[in-house]
C-alpha cells in the first residue's frame, strides 16, 4: 500500500482525501490512499514520516508552506524561486530519507488565470504566506504589476488601512491568499473599501470550501468576475499525482 496525505492544521476543510480517492476510483488505480495528517508543529515533520514507512509523498498546506523548507533535503525550480512548498516526494534509500518540495500552487494559480481570458491592469494579493508567494511568482511570470497586503507592515508591503476606493480603482485584479472564509476557520472579513469594487473587477479566492466566501459575495454583489480555488485545487493535484508518479 502507497501512502500519500496532507499535512497542516487544522484540515477539517480539505478536499484533498476525497478529490484522490475519487481519481483513483476513475482510472483503476489500486494500492493508493490517502490520509490527513493533522500536524501541530513542524518539528513532528520527521517523527510523522518515520512512523510511517509506506509514506511516498504529501501535500503540504497552512500554516507550513514556507515554515517547512528547512526540513527538506530539495527544492524544485519553481519552489526555490516562490519560496514555498506544497508537495513533498519521500525518498528512502535504505535507512535515509530524502525529501523533494515542489510548488504545484503555481500550476494551479497560472491556469486558473489564464482561464480567466482577460489581462487586469493591476492585482492585490492580500497575505503574505505560501500561496501568496506562489501568486506572486505567477503574476511576476504574467508580467502583471501587483502589490502585497498584510496585517502587519514589512518591505514591498501595504497594511490594510493604507487602502482606499482609489487603490481598488487601481488594480482590476483582487486575490485573497489568506486563510480567512475558509470553513472551520474563525477570522474577521478582510477590511477593504469594498464598493469600490465595480464589474471591471476580478476576485480570486483561493479559498474552495465554501464555494462562495464572503470575500466573493462582496465581488459578485457588485458585478464582478469571482472565481474561487476549485480550479486551482484541481490543476495543482494533476501536477502533484504526475510529480510523484514520475518517481515511482
Amino acid at each position: 500500500m502507497k501512502i500519500f496525505g496532507l499535512i497542516g492544521y487544522p484540515l477539517g476543510h480539505s478536499f484533498s482525501s476525497d478529490l484522490f480517492t475519487k481519481k483513483w476510483a476513475t482510472e483503476n488505480i489500486s494500492g493508493c490512499r490517502y490520509e490527513l495528517m493533522p500536524l501541530q508543529e513542524i518539528t513532528l515533520l520527521h517523527q510523522l514520516i518515520r512512523s510511517k514507512p509506506e509514506l511516498v509523498g504529501f501535500n503540504v498546506t497552512i500554516p507550513y508552506k514556507i515554515k517547512i523548507i528547512p526540513f527538506l533535503s530539495a527544492l524544485s525550480e519553481e519552489a526555490k524561486v516562490a519560496g514555498a512548498v506544497n508537495t513533498v516526494q519521500v525518498i528512502r534509500k535504505g535507512a535515509q530519507i530524502y525529501l523533494t518540495g515542489h510548488n504545484t500552487d503555481v500550476a494551479g494559480i497560472q491556469i486558473t488565470l489564464s482561464n480567466l481570458g482577460k489581462k487586469p491592469n493591476g492585482a492585490l494579493i492580500f497575505g503574505t504566506g505560501g500561496a501568496a508567494a506562489a501568486t506572486s511568482f505567477v503574476l511576476n511570470n504574467m508580467r502583471i504589476p501587483f502589490r502585497l497586503v498584510s496585517r502587519t507592515s514589512g518591505t514591498n508591503r501595504m497594511i490594510y488601512n493604507e487602502i482606499n476606493p482609489e487603490t481598488i480603482r487601481q488594480h482590476h485584479l483582487l486575490i485573497n491568499c489568506t486563510p480567512v472564509g475558509t470553513s472551520g476557520f474563525s477570522f474577521q472579513p478582510l477590511p477593504l473599501p469594498y464598493d469600490a469594487i465595480g464589474s471591471d473587477h476580478i476576485l480570486f479566492d483561493l479559498v474552495y470550501n465554501p464555494a462562495v466566501t464572503s470575500f466573493l459575495k462582496e465581488g459578485l454583489s457588485r458585478g464582478a468576475t469571482c472565481v474561487n480555488g476549485y480550479q486551482m485545487l484541481i490543476a495543482q493535484a494533476e501536477e502533484t499525482w504526475r510529480i510523484w508518479m514520475k518517481k515511482q
